[in-house]
């Protein structure tokens, strides 16, 4: 894609070199490198952005082929800001732009947005790791120290680069640019450029100078995987937007080079929201536990432990997906989370493949799926049929394997993390000989959910596996007793749904377990007395449970 080279002339004098890329007459997209970078970190973003978007990059005094000031003074951020004005006089003059950001082109981008004189000038800004100036030092000041504490141990670059001569020697002898290359995987830092911006620290750091709000749309984009900047700092901007946006994004703190088709989502996202208000100034949060509007899907959901889930999520201001075998039990639970019923089969990959799609679709990729849903047969392995193997693994295993395939890789895709749940049982861990198939597969569950754990971390995907004891739900009354008549099967049915009935642990209390869960990204969640004691066993003692399962089964 053809880009056109231009030269804008600042406030004090200096040429920038600045590149316009996109179709005339487009809402313009301004975005601004941080240190030690110039323009080219955008060089994923641009073409992804450019075929409806007019994109402006240029390289910052003192990088790329822009010239440097003369002295300290002129790398003061009102200088940056002025330089920010000095190309949108150039390349927009007569409308808004929506600016984008990373670094310390973040840093003279708030600088910008909140200074009253220029709210006119923005329709949106997408910030990238890096506060205001104010922001840092009001976090400083208000923060709890374990947060200031984290930050400070990621800045500590800043007290060596205002140093005198050491940094410069770091930067030229390529000690500085090899370790930030190699950490980070980006191309070596221009010397030069790096020993110039040095004086970005010097001459602003510590002049935070009062606070600083904005009325413009803010959605601030904090890399999970930032090693100079907390979620915490970012955050803090918060109290300083009147319409803020956090999104925690899987990647490192070069998110343009890493990540560019996340950003330029990401800003799209954004100026789709602004361009068409839908009332009040939105507000997201990043803070655990507030889950409004995050959309958790539940399979399963249309009794037990899947509308209890459901149920405690939507309390919490959750978007709810309940999704059924039968569509009825699924409108229930819809008509109480205030949420959205669909009908699937777990175990049908290709109707799974169907759901996936139309719920992204039409309402979102989920942030959270708890894969519930699951069946219980019950008889001695050698009266199993394998059509009983079949039914019972179709649903408790593939239809898990489904739910994580399908919807893990859109979470990938979106590049903001997500959690899984699957819903394994005590009996992953707990031999029986009257529950083969059905301690067969939620083992293999468990098993799958430590695998994924591992393979998804670099995505910022968490995995759960719920592993409860006995509960009253209706598995018992919908269990397929083998190896027995009709009516004996139907006996232990209303047997084991009795058994299970007198169990008075309230499922809300599973649901705030499995909200907890997903919170601390709690790796296995044990559920009930029996659970937690059965699991210690099969690791500090599994000849008891081995002994245990050898016992005669009471006829129930």
């Amino acid at each position: 894609m053809r880009s056109e080279a231009r030269t804008v002339r600042t406030p004090d004098g200096l040429d920038l070199a600045v590149h316009v890329t996109g179709p005339e007459g487009a809402p313009v997209v301004v975005a601004v490198h941080g240190y030690p970078d110039d323009h080219t970190v955008w060089d994923g973003v641009v073409p992804l952005l450019a075929d409806t978007f007019r994109v402006v990059t240029y390289d910052v005094r003192g990088a790329g082929a822009s010239q440097a000031p003369a002295d300290r003074e002129g790398y003061r951020v009102e200088r940056l800001a002025a330089d920010l004005v000095a190309v949108l006089d150039a390349v927009a003059p007569d409308r808004p732009v929506h600016l984008l950001a990373h670094d310390w082109g973040s840093i003279q981008g708030w600088h910008a947005v909140t200074d009253p004189a220029l709210r006119t000038r923005f329709a949106s800004y997408t910030s990238i790791s890096g506060p205001s100036l104010a922001h840092i030092g009001a976090f400083g000041r208000s923060a709890r120290l374990r947060d200031r504490l984290r930050q400070l141990r990621r800045s500590w670059y800043v007290g060596f680069f205002r140093l005198p001569v050491l940094p410069e020697l770091a930067w030229r002898s390529g000690l500085a640019g090899g370790l930030v290359a190699r950490r980070e995987g980006i191309p070596r830092p221009a010397a030069r450029d790096a020993v110039r911006g040095l004086e970005l620290y010097r001459a602003n750091l510590g002049r935070g100078g009062g606070e600083r709000r904005t009325e413009v749309p803010v959605q601030v984009l904090a890399p999970s995987g930032d090693r100079y900047v907390t979620e915490a700092l970012q955050a803090s901007a918060e109290r300083f937007a009147d319409d803020f946006r956090f999104r925690r994004v899987a990647g490192g703190h070069w998110l343009p080079r890493s990540r560019p088709e996340v950003v330029a989502r990401c800003v799209r996202e954004l100026v789709d929201a602004v361009s068409a208000p839908t009332g009040a100034p939105r507000r997201t949060r990043p803070t655990p536990g507030r889950w409004t509007d995050r959309v958790v899907l539940v399979t399963g959901a249309g009794s037990g432990i899947g509308r209890a889930v459901a149920r405690g999520f939507a309390r919490r201001g959750a978007v709810v997906v309940a999704a059924d075998k039968e569509l009825s039990t699924a409108r229930q639970t819809a008509f109480e989370t205030g949420g959205h019923a669909y009908q699937v089969d777990v175990a049908d990959p290709d109707a799974m493949a169907a759901f996936a799609d139309r719920v992204c679709a039409e309402v979102g990729v989920p942030d959270v799926v708890v894969n519930n849903a699951g069946i219980a047969v019950s008889g001695p392995f050698l009266a199993h049929e394998p059509a009983d193997w079949r039914a019972i693994v179709d649903v408790n295993l593939m239809g898990v394997v489904h739910g994580c395939r399908l919807f893990a890789a859109r979470m990938r895709e979106r590049g903001e993390g997500g959690h899984l749940v699957n819903v394994a049982s005590a009996a992953a861990f707990t031999p029986t000989t009257f529950l083969p198939a059905y301690c067969a597969t939620k083992s293999a569950v468990l098993m799958l959910s430590e695998c994924l754990r591992a393979e998804l971390a670099v995505d910022d995907i968490g995995v759960t596996a719920l592993c409860p004891g006995f509960l009253p739900t209706g598995i018992g009354g919908s269990a397929r007793f083998v190896g027995v008549d009709d009516a004996t099967a139907a006996e232990r049915r209303r047997s084991a749904d009795r058994l299970l009935k007198r169990r008075r642990y309230p499922l809300d209390k599973v649901a705030d377990a499995v909200v907890a869960a997903v919170e601390a990204n709690r790796p296995i969640q044990l559920l009930t007395v029996e659970s937690r004691t059965a699991y210690a066993l099969s690791k500090v003692a599994p000849g008891a449970l081995r002994r245990l399962a050898r016992l005669p089964v009471p006829s129930m």
